[in-house]
C-alpha cells in the first residue's frame, strides 16, 4: 500500500469539501438545540420525528467530514478500505444528483424553485443545495485522488483485463438480472418526467413541475446508465479504461440506493415529511433501492477479486498475470530432479 503524503490537490479538495460542509453542520446544531433560524414553524424542529431526521443528516456529514480529513492524512491510507467506500458510495450517488439537478432547476424555474411554501424558508434550501455542489465536487475529487494513490493498479487496467473470480457466475447473474429491474425503474422515471401520469397519484402529477420533471429524468438516466455499466464490468470486454464504466455504475448504482432509501425514509415517516401511503413513486423508489443495494454488493465482490488479483495476493505477483499455469520445462532430461536443481542455481 502506498503511504505516500498528499499533494496539494488532494488538500485543496478536501479543503473546499470541508469548507462547503460547515453552513449545513452548522444549521443541523442549530436545530438541535433548539433554534428556530430559517424555519417559519417554530415548533417543526422540536417534533421527535424531526430531531431524529436533523441527528441522522448531521452524522451523515459529520462521516463526510472525517473522510475528507482521511483523504489529507497519512492514517487515512491504512482505513480498512469498507470504511471508506461504503459512506463514499452513499454519499457520492446523493450529492451526483444534487450537483446536475440544482442548477438546472435554477436554470427552469430561476430561484423561485427553493419557494416550496413549506415551513422551511427559502434562503436554507439555497444555501443547504450550494454547500451540497460544493461539499460533492471536492469531496468526489479528493477520493479520486486518493483512491488513484491507495488502490493505483484497480484503475489504471482496461475492462477487458482478466482475472481469477470465483463470483464471476454471480456476478453475470446479478449484472443482468440488475440491468432489467434498473431499465423498468429508470424508464418509469423517464415516462413520468415526459408527461407520463400512469402509476403516479393524482396530486403528485399535479404538482409536478418542469424542475420536477428533470430530476425523475436525471434520476431515470443514472440509473439505466449504472445497469449497463455493470454488465460491461462483469462482461470484462474491451480496451478501454476501467475506471469509466466504474465511475457510471458507482454513481448511479449509489444514487439509487440512496435517494430510494431516503424517499421510503420520508414515506413512512409519521410525521410532518411523509404520509406513509405507499404510492407508484415509492414503489420505484423502494426497488430502486433493492437494486441498488444488490448492484453494490456485485460491484464488491469484483472490485475485491480485481484488487486481490492485481495486487498479487491471490495471482501469485504484482504483476496481476501470476494466475498463468507455468509452461513446463522442455529441457529437462529424464532425471529432471538433477536438472531442476542445476537451473535453479542464481535464480533464488
Amino acid at each position: 500500500m502506498n503511504e505516500q503524503k498528499a499533494g496539494i490537490g488532494r488538500i485543496t479538495a478536501a479543503v473546499v469539501a470541508i469548507a462547503a460542509m460547515l453552513p449545513y453542520l452548522t444549521l443541523k446544531v442549530l436545530w438541535l438545540t433548539g433554534s428556530s433560524v430559517g424555519v417559519t414553524d417554530p415548533e417543526l424542529m422540536n417534533g421527535s420525528v424531526m430531531m431524529g431526521m436533523n441527528a441522522l443528516t448531521f452524522a451523515m456529514d459529520a462521516i463526510a467530514l472525517v473522510l475528507a480529513l482521511a483523504f489529507t492524512m497519512r492514517w487515512g491510507m491504512r482505513l480498512p478500505a469498507l470504511l471508506v467506500l461504503l459512506p463514499l458510495w452513499v454519499g457520492a450517488g446523493l450529492l451526483s444528483v444534487v450537483m446536475v439537478t440544482a442548477p438546472l432547476s435554477v436554470v427552469i424555474e430561476g430561484v423561485s424553485v427553493f419557494d416550496t411554501g413549506g415551513p422551511i424558508e427559502p434562503w436554507v434550501y439555497l444555501a443547504v443545495y450550494t454547500g451540497f455542489i460544493g461539499q460533492g465536487a471536492g469531496l468526489m475529487t479528493a477520493f479520486v485522488l486518493y483512491a488513484r494513490d491507495r488502490w493505483t493498479t484497480v484503475f489504471s487496467t482496461s475492462i477487458g483485463h482478466r482475472h481469477p473470480s470465483l463470483t464471476r457466475p454471480f456476478q453475470t447473474v446479478v449484472g443482468w438480472g440488475s440491468l432489467l429491474v434498473a431499465g423498468i425503474v429508470g424508464g418509469t422515471r423517464l415516462f413520468w418526467a415526459l408527461g407520463g401520469t400512469a402509476g403516479l397519484p393524482p396530486e403528485a402529477a399535479a404538482a409536478l413541475t418542469p424542475a420536477g420533471s428533470m430530476r425523475e429524468a436525471v434520476q431515470g438516466l443514472m440509473a439505466i446508465a449504472a445497469g449497463v455499466a455493470l454488465v460491461v464490468l462483469v462482461r470484462a470486454r474491451g480496451r478501454g479504461p476501467f475506471w469509466r464504466p466504474l465511475v457510471v455504475g458507482w454513481l448511479g448504482s449509489g444514487a439509487m440506493f440512496g435517494w430510494g432509501l431516503y424517499a421510503l425514509t420520508v414515506t413512512f415517516t409519521a410525521g410532518p415529511l411523509g404520509s406513509g401511503i405507499l404510492g407508484g413513486p415509492d414503489f420505484v423508489a423502494l426497488f430502486g433501492t433493492l437494486t441498488g443495494l444488490v448492484m453494490g454488493m456485485c460491484g464488491a465482490f469484483l472490485l475485491t477479486e480485481r484488487w486481490y488479483a492485481l495486487s498479487g495476493v491471490l495471482a501469485g505477483g504484482p504483476s496481476g498475470v501470476g494466475y498463468v499455469q507455468p509452461a513446463q520445462q522442455p529441457l529437462e532430461a529424464e532425471d529432471g530432479d538433477g536438472d531442476r536443481q542445476a537451473a535453479y542455481q542464481g535464480h533464488r
